[in-house]
């Protein structure tokens, strides 16, 4: 499943998931760091502050391990909405707003 995810950025946790994201800490949880790396590489902030992304999930709840294991520690009400494909959306991407965060720490 495909889901888009919206999220408010818990700014005081940026540097950490900077760090965690670029550092491959991430990437190397089993079975979706991976995914989660590469949605953040398609997130983008939205009018508003808001993160929007696109996620591909497998678990009978959508997020359920994402959000156990790293999602819920770096965002605040997440909402999800299952899709058919990832989709683009407009805003400023989200990475650059994180470097930009974490440089700041």
């Amino acid at each position: 499943m495909i889901y888009r995810v919206r999220g408010r950025l818990r700014e005081a946790e940026a540097a950490e998931f900077h760090r965690k994201l670029t550092d491959r800490t991430i990437a190397a949880q089993k079975p979706d760091g991976q995914e989660i790396v590469d949605s953040m590489g398609r997130a983008v902030v939205a009018d508003g502050g808001e993160v929007v992304w696109s996620e591909t999930c497998y678990c009978p709840t959508p997020l359920a391990h994402e959000r156990e294991t790293v999602l819920d520690r770096y965002f605040d009400a997440i909402a999800t909405n299952e899709i058919t494909d990832h989709e683009t959306y407009p805003g400023r991407p989200f990475m650059a707003h994180l470097d930009e965060l974490a440089s700041k720490s």
